[in-house]
């Protein structure tokens, strides 16, 4: 039973990891370049836009969308490696 336990406080932790390198990806395109970086970005022009301005007001949107589909296909691989997988 401890290997049981083992594997799964592995599985959590290797969960936790999926998400914060997930998360951090997000706050770097939402608040970095929607923020801190927008006078930076604002000289290169996407669409007819300012790229500063085209990450606060849809790139983090994409972004955020885009990464629940990562989420989804890494924590597929991970609940196969630790057979938790719902198939």
């Amino acid at each position: 039973m401890d290997t049981h336990k083992a594997r799964m406080k592995d599985y959590w932790r290797r969960n936790i990891k999926i998400v914060l390198s997930l998360m951090a990806i997000w706050f770097l395109v939402s608040f970095g370049f929607g923020i801190l970086l927008v006078e930076q970005l604002n000289v290169i022009r996407m669409g007819g836009f300012k790229l500063g301005f085209w990450f606060a007001q849809q790139g983090s949107i994409f972004t955020f969308v885009i990464l629940i589909f990562v989420y989804v296909y890494k924590m597929n691989q991970l609940d196969k490696e630790f057979d938790v997988n719902e198939e």
